[in-house]
């Protein structure tokens, strides 16, 4: 009961500033846990679609491979869907590949949406407590030169500790979305790099067989 005391009196000494500090991090907080829950999902379906068309692309049957891709909507399966169409079209590696490419460049931005706002607001957070302590400390100077000269060291004393609480607070913020951040983006470089991986595979595949059936 007394450390929630101590928080509630925390935030209400703190002064205004303290409440757009908790907004971005309620802010912050809703954009990270819908970007790891969507991250997560996009992952775990990738790796379930990778698993059933890896053994088709395998085995040089590509109708099944375009067939199986094309009633899915996972990252993986739009990214294979383009090579794949142009495989059945057109023999250069390297098309098949500009084909794979553009569909990567519609798929990161997609993965990356929103997650620069989690680092946006641990420095708006930051930000906010540093400014809050700065009008503070202000306030409580004019205050003090208005003060009786025996009471001036305690007013100011006790005038500082409540402006550094916004500056503490913005910190408490500030830290843990940075941590999220990091997670996230590391995150979405793991599901990039696999759909790179998805790719350079396919594309092998693709490009093994058609030097056979040139061959042959």
């Amino acid at each position: 009961m007394d450390s929630i005391y101590s928080v509630v009196r925390f935030f209400v000494t703190g002064g205004p500033f303290m409440y757009p500090i908790l907004i971005v991090f309620a802010a912050g907080v809703a954009i990270a846990v819908e970007r790891y829950v969507t991250l997560t999902h996009v992952r775990r379906r990738n790796e379930d679609m990778w698993k059933k068309v890896q053994p088709a692309l395998a085995d040089g049957d590509f109708d099944k491979a375009r067939e199986m891709t094309s009633k899915d909507d996972s990252t993986v399966s739009q990214l294979l869907t383009m090579g794949l169409a142009r495989q059945g079209a057109v023999r250069r590696r390297e098309d098949i590949e500009i084909a794979m490419e553009e569909s990567m460049l519609e798929i990161i931005p997609r993965l990356e949406k929103r997650t620069g706002y989690v680092a946006l607001g641990a420095s708006v957070a930051t930000l906010l407590g540093l400014l809050g302590t700065i009008i503070g400390l202000i306030q409580a100077f004019t205050a003090v030169a208005n003060a009786n000269p025996a009471e001036k060291a305690d007013l100011l004393s006790a005038s500082i500790s409540v402006a550094m609480n916004t500056t503490a607070f913005g910190l408490i913020v500030a830290i843990p979305l940075l941590v999220t951040h990091s997670v996230l983006t590391a995150k979405t470089g793991e599901i990039v790099v696999s759909l790179e991986m998805a790719s350079v595979k396919a594309l092998n595949v693709i490009t093994a067989m058609a030097k056979r059936q040139a061959t042959a």
